[in-house]
């Protein structure tokens, strides 16, 4: 959730003490034009910036919605001196964002797509983005995924307990699972990282709800999947490490139930926007 205190951080990070910059008289509007094609994102939080500095914000787009060059997705009015404070970090916030819901949604339909128009094993392979987000912005960045179709899988620790490999190193696999399980909630689930296809069926029967598939190949990928399925274990499987875009129609169609992507966050191009007064 945006707070007051998240929008007076951005400000004293970029206005400074003493702007002179913008310091210029009267009234104005202004708007923020897509410069191309994308899946906007971030609107909120642009928003909160304009209307804390007094402004009056109008978004003809909403999140997760498709632009194409020279859409405008937000147009402000009100004092010419805080328009042009807020303009930055408005850009900043949406361009980084949308950038996110961008690739995400890339990725969401590259999946979508593996043979399309039949029930297959891809059928209903999830999207998810990771922990590896920007210090402070995570909730933006994991509401720019949702609103692009991804998943944002835990949003911080609390979530779920993902045990791995430096974990199972110390405990070994089974006593690392046992370790945990005594200690978690009920309600927490236990994602279980495995590096070799052997090992996804053995944390499947020792009580993993989620067997993570750590830098396999796709074809060890497929064969971790049905090892995983010829359990009594009802564990979901998740591919991830290294997967980008372009891999993830090869990753869709072995089965796997989730496939997790750091790229959606740590690696997005920003969108191209530009602020125009007046």
């Amino acid at each position: 959730m945006l707070t007051d205190g998240d929008v007076e951080r951005w400000l004293r990070e970029d206005v400074g003490h003493h702007d002179v910059t913008n310091q210029v008289p009267g009234d104005t509007g202004g708007r923020l034009v897509a410069g191309e094609d994308g899946v906007v994102a971030g609107l909120d939080a642009a928003r909160a910036v304009f209307e804390y500095l007094g402004c009056e914000v109008r978004l003809p787009s909403e999140d997760g919605g498709r632009i194409e060059a020279g859409d405008v997705v937000l147009r402000v009015e009100g004092a010419a001196r805080e328009i042009l404070r807020g303009e930055r970090i408005a850009v900043n916030l949406i361009g980084h964002a949308s950038g996110v819901a961008t690739e995400t949604r890339r990725a969401v339909e590259a999946a979508r797509e593996v043979r399309a128009g039949d029930a297959t094993e891809a059928d209903g392979v999830r999207i998810a983005a990771t922990r590896k987000t920007t210090p402070g912005l995570r909730g933006i960045e994991k509401r720019a995924v949702a609103a692009a179709g991804g998943d944002t899988h835990r949003l911080d620790l609390s979530h779920m307990v993902m045990v791995k490999d430096n974990h199972v190193a110390e405990m070994g696999l089974h006593g690392a699972i046992s370790h945990f399980r005594e200690r978690a909630s009920f309600a927490t689930r236990l994602d279980v990282e495995v590096e070799s296809p052997d090992d996804a069926p053995r944390a499947a029967e020792a009580g993993a709800d989620i067997v993570l598939l750590d830098n396999m190949t796709p074809a060890e990928t497929e064969r971790a999947v049905e090892l995983v399925a010829a359990t009594e274990s009802a564990a979901l499987t998740e591919a991830s490490g290294g997967i980008t875009v372009a891999d993830v129609p090869d990753y869709a169609a072995t089965g796997v139930d989730v496939i997790s992507m750091g790229s959606l966050t740590h690696s997005a191009p920003t969108l191209d926007l530009s602020f125009r007064t007046g």
